[in-house]
């Protein structure tokens, strides 16, 4: 009896890892036309442990290139407008200290800035979204345990939860299989950088009624600057299930439901739904890369949560990864181009995680002052040096679109001297944004009747290169990568096709 009919022998691609990071690695492989295995040893989705929570701007933007960003609104139990804001509290149910607006882009529809605002869903929604775009290339239950790189391909071990083995072939492997990453292990890297000391204690808890009791209205962020307990609280929907991180808590030392009570400053009614203790790591690989085996998302770098960067700077990985693989093995770019991915993803990581650090320097426990527990006139004594030392520290934190939109692979051997940038967004019409009409490889967009126009088309028939002209009549002319970002834009065209692809 074959125990394995699903498995193939071979594959293009296999990525090694079902997170939210190997589903959109195996998205953009499809968008581009090219079959891939993803080996994820879990069978199902658990949202008790929701793990991140925002989905960026530029990610849903991405995700709106797949055609699944309304999908994942449609199903996010906090819908967009639901609330933007960070609001800061001595506790749940009591006095307001501050608030910050605008929070991770959440106010961003309708803006000629991005194509789509961003969105509050738990990151196991996120996956179940993903895990029904890839289908059956998903395979569950089985775990990659090794690999041997060769001259003309990897051969990948996968294991099932029984013990039951089977080798792979694949031309390319990508490693998305996190933190304790065997790619990782299997070509050498290893990471760089540091471990915060303090610890963390996460909770997932049902609270009735608790919504109905609180004064501050809605948020997606409520800042507890208790010194005897703070933390960060949010809703995971609007029912009765809540997230919280009670910072400075050692696993040994935490009761939950007293935790939870001394946030909300009641005792209130408690059900905790899972329990998770960590600590935050600021990790960097020193390669992303050997010969034919990549690394994305957790697996190459690791950072704090405080910002909301986490697994969208995966998903970054995944798309420009997921293109530059498809351009090689559908035969219209040379092998060379690879050897980009490191050069352009891994200073955005280093970035990413150097943002995240300073976004964690100041804290809820940084925040909190003994006064704010008094009486009211100790209360709003204080409260006015508190709420500005939260204005002052933590509005890099919720906006910082900077890093969202306005990164750049400007100094890649692929991009034109000042280029690099993500295409400028507008809307076209109601509705239609300039990306809506990007294709899924190259686009030229600007005048087609502009000098230089004909040059690049030629150029791309001469390579096979799938290549979209978006007329914009009187514009100056850009050549877009299928990652949305600006290859080339001013000077003769001719050969700028061929720089973007790695052409020597």
């Amino acid at each position: 009896m074959d125990l394995v009919p699903r498995v193939p022998d071979s594959v293009p691609v296999l990525v090694a890892g079902g997170g939210p990071v190997g589903l959109a690695t195996a998205v953009e492989l499809a968008y581009q036309g090219v079959e891939c295995l993803v080996v994820e040893p879990r069978e199902q989705v658990s949202w008790l442990r929701p793990r991140a929570k925002t989905t960026s701007a530029r990610s849903m933007e991405l995700l709106r290139r797949w055609g699944l960003a309304q999908t994942l609104r449609a199903r996010a139990p906090l819908a967009v407008s639901w609330s933007d804001q960070a609001v800061f509290v001595d506790s749940l149910l009591g006095r307001e200290i501050t608030r910050i607006g605008g929070c991770f882009g959440l106010d961003l529809a309708g803006s000629d800035l991005a194509a789509e605002s961003g969105q509050q869903a738990p990151q196991p929604l996120v996956e179940e979204v993903l895990r029904e775009a890839v289908g059956d290339a998903l395979l569950t239950g089985w775990r990659v345990t090794g690999l041997r790189e060769d001259p003309d391909g990897v051969t990948v071990t996968i294991a099932a939860q029984d013990g039951t083995e089977q080798e792979v072939r694949a031309q390319y492997v990508v490693g998305c299989d996190g933190p304790r990453s065997v790619t990782r292990e299997a070509i050498g890297a290893r990471y760089e950088g540091r471990q915060d000391a303090r610890p963390n204690y996460n909770i997932v808890f049902r609270a009735p009624g608790l919504a109905e009791r609180m004064p501050h209205g809605p948020a997606v962020h409520y800042w507890v600057l208790n010194p005897e307990q703070p933390g960060m609280v949010g809703r995971l929907d609007l029912k009765e299930t809540w997230w919280c991180i009670a910072q400075g808590v050692r696993e040994q030392d935490a009761d939950p439901v007293r935790l939870v009570r001394n946030l909300a400053g009641a005792d209130i009614e408690v059900e905790i739904l899972a329990t998770d203790p960590w600590t935050a790591r600021m990790l960097l690989v020193d390669r992303y890369a050997s010969g034919r085996v990549f690394l994305a998302g957790d697996a190459a770098h690791q950072n704090p949560p405080y910002g909301g960067h986490g697994f969208n700077t995966g998903i970054g990985d995944a798309v420009n990864l997921g293109w530059k693989l498809a351009a090689v093995l559908r035969g219209w770019a040379p092998e060379a181009l690879l050897g980009t991915y490191e050069r352009e993803r891994r200073p955005i990581a280093a970035d990413t995680i150097e943002t995240a650090a300073a976004n964690m320097s100041t804290l809820a426990p940084e925040l909190a002052d003994p006064a704010l527990m008094g009486p009211d006139e100790e209360f709003e004594r204080v409260r006015p040096a508190v709420a500005e030392a939260v204005r002052r520290t933590k509005d890099r934190e919720f906006h910082s679109l900077d890093l969202v939109l306005g990164y750049t692979y400007a100094g890649s051997p692929i991009v034109a001297p000042g280029c690099g940038e993500r295409l400028p967004h507008r809307w076209l019409a109601p509705g239609e944004s300039l990306y809506d009409r990007l294709g899924p490889a190259f686009s030229l967009v600007g005048d087609r009747s502009a000098p230089g126009a004909d040059v690049l088309v030629a150029e791309a028939r001469e390579l096979g290169v799938p290549l979209r002209v978006v007329d914009l009549p009187g514009e100056p002319l850009a050549l877009v990568r299928p990652d949305q970002h600006v290859a080339w834009r001013a000077g003769h065209p001719s050969g700028a096709l061929r720089m973007a692809l790695g052409f020597s």
